[in-house]
């Protein structure tokens, strides 16, 4: 009988209601849990608990674990109950002069605080990123707890909160946040949209009172990055419907943008100046940039953001800038919050990450009067640029301006430290596979930083150097005598078939002919593949640190929290990490626009060290505005680049080694390989394991994840089409589309 009982309560279990998933997610969020922890006392993964919450195709559990969620979800319900509805109130009609005034209370948001990412945190911890929010009038609240009435987030319903509630908990100077997107309801009042989803009331009615409100009144901004550092200043950002209350053009003349900025007689402009404001050199662009001399220690800056002038590039933000006020501000937020409040590009912020994590100059110790100065932050790039050596200089570089003016350098003069870009035809064996299975390496140039010791000081030229392989600097030696069929790999000998090989000392994959200049990390790998290097000339650093560590430490750490947001975790075996990986952008949209960001925040930043000039009425010989910076080191862009072509080429090698497979193709961190089946896992996870030292499936920076397959097939047709053998395939693998624009090269 106790047998026919147990078979009635698990059919009973089995059948346990549940409530919608919005509300299982606020019930779980109300109580301050996440999802690792459900999955935890569950006995379940937490991917399957955020299926179950899943508002676009939610999964139900089944068996004990329906019971058990359904007993849990009633206990969250007694403690958090369903809001009720609020009662619809009329709209206060926005306040009336330009000067600003204490922000008016409108409407309290409904903030979950679970929901809430801190504003700066801890570089090793993982914060979660705060909820979908589309609209305020589709968010909904836990019941509080505090016995006050539940407030609506709706703009026309009630009062927004005034400008000095707190929103985060941290530093009280910047409680609501790094950022807002200025918007407007229905009746025209001016609302700021807050991270985390709180919602101000804007008094101001003026350009310059705007500025006003958010220095003295909005309490926005993001505490300093290191101790020397200062903090970020508030960002703003202006939809069309602000700029249009603020006399600002919705979009610019053809004319404005190629300028990037307003006419110093526009209106806006001439407003800002009658009151004491100014903007910097660049003028009122899609980044524009308005301040006032700083008084003592107090900035006086706010940033605009105008996405309507292509501030946000929809190569790296997508759709962005045609989300909604909330839902700009989540991403926008998010990405504050895990790398720095944005100030302008995404390669803008990466170098300015650097610098913020890296400060040049500190307060020294106190003199006999104990006052302190300024000095040079030890293991920054400092506070002075420093010419490069003329190898590393790119064309048309003051230090090259003795040169001819159509003078070709060569290998032997200049450094060409590049990703690569190489392919070959396909052998009789490899055309007899069925698919081509493209790999991509994750962060790929964060993890060439990571460890990378680089110069910080200016060069020291040295003629018949002994080459050191930890001395940064850039080498003129001859690597022609590198045979790829016979390599040292650990401490023994490999013969391989090289002419199925990239070279790794070129970016085209060539074999080098002659002497030419190559970064430390390229030449070192000379060394470890058992060949002596003799260079016969260098321009070394001897003032040297790990200068980016801090810089990708704080990238990694937000790409990581925010895919394992997505549900790609780094702690997955193999086989889990590429069904997470399938379809993971749609998941949270919002948050894979933050992930593209943040990739493009990498590849930006390090190429903005080797900046290019601009247009400015530029000629070759004469410096341009870039070279004035201290993070102008075109020799760190080449290490990291040098450090990432060396480590994939490492990769490869010992994947030949181990297994006999070429590749066919490499494109910068993306490595096409011909095989039988269409997944990555039996390609590199031969019997079962990765390769030592070879390709891993994950997450992390250095690890790599599915590019995509095609067929053999397509891979000949492409190519017979285009006439092309060596047509590089891993620029098309991910879709196999391919356009006439690319003309075979």
């Amino acid at each position: 009988m106790s047998e026919l009982f147990d078979a009635v309560d698990a059919l009973v279990a089995s059948r346990s209601p549940l409530p919608p998933a919005p509300e299982r997610k606020r019930l779980r969020q109300a109580h301050g849990l996440t999802l690792e922890e459900v999955a935890s006392a569950l006995k379940v993964r937490r991917a399957t608990v955020s299926s179950w919450e899943s508002l676009k195709k939610p999964t139900e559990p089944r068996g004990p674990e329906r019971e058990a969620y359904a007993r849990l979800l009633n206990k969250l319900a007694e403690l958090y109950p369903a809001p009720a509805a609020p009662a619809p109130a009329a709209a206060a009609p926005v306040g009336g002069t330009g000067a600003p005034g204490p922000a008016e209370p409108r409407t309290v948001p409904a903030v979950q605080a679970s929901e809430t990412a801190a504003t700066t945190p801890p570089a090793t911890s993982h914060v979660p990123a705060p909820a979908p929010v589309t609209s305020p009038e589709r968010v909904s609240r836990p019941a509080r707890t505090d016995g006050l009435p539940p407030a609506s987030r709706r703009p026309s319903a009630e009062k927004p909160a005034p400008a000095d509630t707190p929103a985060h908990g941290t530093d009280p100077r910047f409680a609501n946040g790094p950022l807002a997107v200025i918007g407007a309801d229905a009746d025209g009042n001016v609302l700021a949209y807050c991270t985390g989803g709180l919602v101000l009331d804007v008094p101001a009615r003026t350009l310059p009172s705007l500025v006003e409100w958010t220095l003295k009144e909005a309490r926005l901004g993001q505490p300093r990055l290191s101790g020397p550092g200062r903090d970020a200043d508030p960002l703003l950002v202006l939809t069309e419907a602000a700029l249009q209350r603020y006399g600002l053009p919705a979009t610019l003349t053809d004319e404005e943008r190629l300028a990037g900025r307003l006419p110093d007689d526009h209106k806006a402009v001439k407003q800002l100046a009658r009151a004491d404001w100014k903007l910097t050199k660049r003028g009122f662009g899609p980044w524009a940039r308005i301040y006032r001399p700083a008084a003592g220690s107090e900035r006086r800056c706010v940033q605009l953001c105008i996405p309507s002038w292509h501030a946000l590039d929809a190569r790296h933000w997508g759709d962005a800038a045609q989300l909604p006020p909330a839902g700009l501000a989540r991403v926008l937020g998010v990405y504050a919050s895990r790398v720095m409040t944005p100030c302008g590009s995404t390669a803008v912020t990466g170098l300015e990450l650097m610098t913020a994590l890296h400060p040049p100059t500190r307060a020294s110790r106190p003199d006999a009067d104990g006052r302190r100065h300024s000095e040079p932050n030890p293991g920054s790039l400092g506070p002075d640029p420093v010419d490069p050596a003329p190898c590393e200089a790119p064309d048309g570089h003051p230090v090259l301006a003795h040169l001819p003016r159509f003078h070709v350098r060569g290998p032997a003069e200049k450094l060409f430290e590049e990703a690569y870009d190489w392919a070959r035809p396909m052998t009789d064996d490899e055309c007899h596979h069925r698919y081509l299975v493209g790999i991509d390496v994750n962060m790929a140039f964060a993890a060439g930083a990571n460890g990378l010791t680089v110069g910080l000081g200016a060069p020291t030229h040295v003629k018949n150097p002994e080459f050191d392989p930890k001395l940064p600097g850039s080498w003129l030696v001859d690597l022609s005598h590198v045979d790829l069929s016979k390599v040292k790999i650990g401490k023994q000998w490999v013969e391989l078939d090289g002419s199925l090989l990239p070279s790794p000392f070129t970016p085209k994959g060539d074999r080098p002919d002659g002497p030419a200049w190559y970064a430390t990390p390229t030449v070192a790998y000379a060394a470890e593949l058992g060949y002596e290097v003799r260079p016969v000339e260098a321009y070394v650093r001897y003032d040297h640190g790990r200068y980016l560590d801090a810089w990708y430490q704080r990238l990694r750490d937000a790409y990581l929290a925010t895919m394992a947001d997505l549900g790609v975790r780094a702690d997955m075996d193999p086989a889990d990490f590429l069904t997470a990986m399938d379809g993971y952008k749609d998941r949270d949209p919002e948050l894979a626009l933050v992930v593209s960001a943040i990739k493009a925040t990498v590849k930006g930043g390090i190429g903005k060290l080797r900046e290019r000039p601009r247009g400015e009425g530029w000629r070759p010989g004469r410096p341009w505005r870039a070279l004035s910076r201290p993070t102008w080191r075109p020799d760190i862009r080449a290490a990291v680049i040098s450090r990432t072509r060396i480590n994939l080429h490492r990769k490869i090698l010992k994947h030949a080694a181990a297994t006999g497979q070429y590749p066919v193709a490499v494109l910068s961190d993306c490595v096409v390989y011909a095989c039988d089946s269409p997944t990555p896992l039996d390609l590199l996870h031969p019997g079962g394991a990765p390769v030592p030292g070879g390709f891993k499936l994950g997450v992390n920076p250095g690890l790599v994840k599915h590019e995509g397959t095609q067929t053999v097939l397509w891979g000949e047709e492409v190519r017979e089409h285009f006439d092309a053998p060596e047509l590089n395939l891993a620029r098309y693998i991910k879709d196999g589309t391919v356009t006439d624009a690319d003309g075979g090269e």
